[in-house]
């Protein structure tokens, strides 16, 4: 049996089929060279959804045509990412709605928080799609985002979103994580090394046992994801989503899907049932 082309179904609230990250016993290692193999993302098409000197870029997502601003003067800020769209928040925001369209994800009433929100696309989109939101950043990125909140996510939607402040390795305002979150959701927060542990301390602090987290990232740095996976597979449960189960039209090799679940805590792992699944093969 080919480990690495094995497929889990469902992963947390997803229910569609699932790449379990290391299933092959290659680690995070043997991931990321499968993605940087397979992918080629270096020879892929860069920034193929977005358009960085833009200062709106329109989007068709959930039966309307979403505007997000951007601030392409900030982009000259050294740390600045969060004033632009990157491919990866396309990607993840035409996911979440083909994966509730066509059954394998339900975000109605869902408590969601989207991490490093930046222009916000991914978290107005999972509001549209009937989930509750905070979508969170640093404090001098939150102008923006409040914008596009208030430009792309009306009376009329489904769900609802708010924004609000979140410093990655500080403790979250408690009102984020009570009532517990469903859903945590990330675009591009995997792009160093030195935000990797914070990156971690925050996703641990947000994750309850029913908290599925799903994370999109543009492939730039083999060093920076192998360092993330490696940390993250030691107190969560992580899966690639492939690129056959994202929107058709929102593919790109140079991003990749994962998604996170808690590990139980060791001291109650034998009392806890094991899920159950169904193992498939991709050709």
């Amino acid at each position: 049996m080919d480990d690495a082309a094995a497929l889990r179904l469902g992963m947390g609230a997803y229910s569609g089929a699932v790449r379990p990250v290391g299933a092959s016993g290659s680690g995070a290692a043997g991931e990321t060279m499968l993605l940087w193999a397979l992918g080629q993302p270096a020879a892929q098409r860069h920034n193929a959804f977005v358009h960085h000197a833009a200062h709106s870029l329109a989007l068709d997502a959930c039966g309307r045509r979403l505007s997000l601003l951007q601030s392409p003067s900030s982009m000259a800020t050294p740390g600045v990412t969060g004033a632009v769209v990157w491919d990866s928040a396309f990607v993840l925001a035409k996911f979440l709605e083909h994966a509730v369209d066509s059954g394998r994800l339900d975000l109605r009433g869902a408590r969601a928080l989207e991490l490093g929100a930046g222009c916000g696309l991914a978290g107005c989109v999972a509001a549209l799609l009937g989930a509750d939101v905070l979508l969170t950043d640093l404090p001098d990125r939150l102008k923006l985002l409040r914008k596009n909140v208030d430009l792309n996510v009306g009376g009329d939607a489904r769900g609802s979103a708010q924004v609000a402040e979140l410093v990655w390795g500080d403790e979250p305002d408690p009102e984020l994580v009570d009532p517990p979150l469903q859903f945590v959701l990330g675009s591009d927060v995997i792009y160093s090394e030195e935000a990797v542990d914070d990156l971690l301390v925050t996703l641990k602090q947000l994750a309850g046992p029913h908290t599925t987290i799903i994370l999109a990232g543009e492939l730039r740095n083999d060093v920076v994801l192998e360092c993330f996976l490696e940390a993250a597979m030691a107190d969560f449960q992580v899966g690639c989503i492939e690129q056959e189960q994202w929107h058709p039209d929102f593919r790109s090799r140079r991003v990749a899907l994962f998604i996170l679940v808690k590990k139980p805590p060791l001291a109650s792992q034998s009392d806890v049932p094991l899920p159950h699944f169904v193992m498939t093969h991709t050709r």
